[in-house]
């Protein structure tokens, strides 16, 4: 697969995953949702792993590699389950777009990536202004349940950022399809240990939008999503890949209008314009078109 068709997958994976994990909670709580996902993933993962006889390195690097992505899956996913029962997917969504930053200067400060230079720092800027305009036309006055549910988001864009940045540093080489699976393996009992302590019974029933929700996280979130962006971060600077974050608030908002009836403000518009110009200026499309063409 080309490198501009594996980011634009993973980025329509993720624009509807704020969407489906709220979903997915319906009736049957966040803890049950997220470990049900994940047991599906492994599942999944495992399963392609054997038909297609694709390598599952253990070595050190490859070790470390899955820890890196699996305790960074781990926090990123406990705070936004948790969180999106507080508040809307949508703004789930657009503050993940701040991963950009907190990554470009992780990279910087770690890999000795070129990530802040004047354009780039320009764009990423411009990509925040987007975000705080979008956030600004939100519904933020829920109080603290609203709070928590904010600060909770920006630790699972930390963990992700680190996570990121990372692996990238390990250098692993592993098929993005081993990647996958190691990862969910080193999640899978964090999150079954949560859904213990949340309780640790299953729903006497499961709606069918939660059962469809579960299921599509636990195919295309879960595994097909982190096997393209496992390859993507193979191929692209760290910063780059976490441009992906900044696409995927605009889209999600779209579907919002599509599927929740929501109604975005002018400010919402004049945000997504800002994001657009500002992955533009972090040539980021430009960067695609190059990978591509060396891996061509």
């Amino acid at each position: 697969m080309s490198i501009p068709a594996a980011y634009l997958a993973v980025v329509l994976i993720w624009s509807t995953t704020p969407l489906a994990i709220q979903w997915s909670g319906l009736g049957v709580g966040y803890s049950f949702a997220l470990m049900a996902r994940m047991v599906i993933g492994v599942a999944l993962a495992a399963l392609l792993i054997a038909v297609w006889r694709v390598a599952l390195p253990f070595n050190r690097r490859a070790r470390l590699s899955y820890l890196a992505s699996g305790l960074g899956m781990s926090g990123a996913m406990l705070c936004t389950y948790w969180a999106v029962q507080r508040i809307p997917s949508g703004l789930v969504s657009v503050l993940f777009g701040l991963s950009p930053l907190a990554t470009s200067l992780l990279a910087a400060l770690w890999l000795g990536e070129q990530a802040l230079t004047p354009r780039k720092i320009t764009g990423i800027a411009l990509g925040l202004l987007g975000l705080l305009v979008i956030f600004g036309g939100q519904d933020v006055s829920g109080g603290a349940q609203v709070t928590a549910g904010v600060v909770a988001v920006l630790l699972a864009v930390l963990c992700t950022s680190v996570s990121l940045v990372w692996m990238k540093r390990i250098g692993d080489d592993s098929p993005p399809l081993a990647t996958t699976l190691g990862t969910l393996l080193v999640a899978l009992p964090v999150f079954i240990a949560a859904w213990w302590l949340h309780g640790g019974e299953p729903p006497q029933s499961l709606p069918l939008r939660a059962e469809a929700a579960i299921l599509y996280l636990g195919v295309f979130g879960s595994v097909l999503g982190f096997a393209l962006y496992f390859y993507i971060l193979k191929h692209v600077a760290a910063a780059q890949a976490a441009l992906i974050t900044l696409v995927t608030p605009v889209l999600a908002l779209l579907l919002g209008i599509w599927l929740n009836g929501e109604h975005p403000s002018p400010r919402v518009w004049l945000g997504a314009s800002c994001i657009v110009l500002g992955l533009a200026l972090h040539q980021g499309v430009a960067g695609l078109r190059r990978g591509s063409q060396r891996q061509g």
